[in-house]
């Protein structure tokens, strides 16, 4: 806070801010959303201030951004091209709503979010080290993929990043439906297409999707 305070930013609206971002973390919340959701504390917050705060907090390197892929595709299907809001680190995210266990525990859907931002934080440095990057796909018919790591022309790979085992079956299905969009003549096949969860064991599924437990990133 101090940063910002010396740049001319009050500090208490910073904080609100960052409950807004909190909130809506691994999400592609507009600005015009992060500032909406301040509205009941504070309506003098427009699209251009909500936009110099989140570029200091950039600069700061509190928030990171997960920009979309944007690879060539056989549907005709339209990309998305919102970026998904995260901290550097999520528990960043907690610290400023002040969230206790007890909450987490009743706001699973939070959690989900909260765990998949923590998995892209580690992609991320997985990633950085082999010169990929960590994208996210999602187009006009709703189908999204957590992250995509693009490790340029022909060399990709796709997660789905899921909390609870329940979801596996489905994550499944997105990542084979979104998989048999992609024109591979053009962007090749994917290296791997996995889906990412809290626990368990690690293993390859029959239709070629691994199953893959946070703790076996990087190993």
């Amino acid at each position: 806070m101090i940063c910002l305070q010396s740049c001319g930013r009050d500090p208490a609206r910073v904080g609100r801010f960052l409950q807004s971002i909190g909130r809506n973390v691994a999400t592609c919340a507009s600005l015009a959303t992060l500032a909406r959701d301040l509205e009941g504390h504070d309506r003098n917050i427009d699209h251009h201030t909500a936009r110099s705060y989140m570029t200091a907090l950039e600069r700061l390197m509190i928030v990171e951004d997960q920009p979309p892929w944007a690879p060539h595709l056989r549907s005709r299907s339209r990309l998305r091209t919102a970026a998904k809001r995260h901290f550097v680190d999520p528990s960043l995210a907690v610290a400023a709503l002040s969230a206790t266990p007890e909450h987490l525990f009743r706001d699973f859907e939070w959690l989900g979010l909260l765990f998949e931002s923590m998995v892209v934080r580690d992609l991320r440095v997985y990633a950085q080290a082999a010169g990929a990057t960590v994208r996210h796909y999602r187009d006009n018919t709703g189908l999204e993929v957590d992250a995509v790591v693009d490790a340029g022309p022909g060399r990709w790979a796709a997660f789905e990043i899921k909390l609870g085992a329940g979801r596996i079956d489905r994550a499944v299905r997105a990542l084979l439906k979104f998989a048999g969009r992609v024109d591979t003549e053009r962007c090749g096949a994917p290296a791997a297409l996995g889906v990412i969860v809290g626990s368990g064991y690690g293993y390859t599924r029959p239709d070629g999707v691994a199953v893959i437990p946070v703790g076996a990133l990087g190993v």
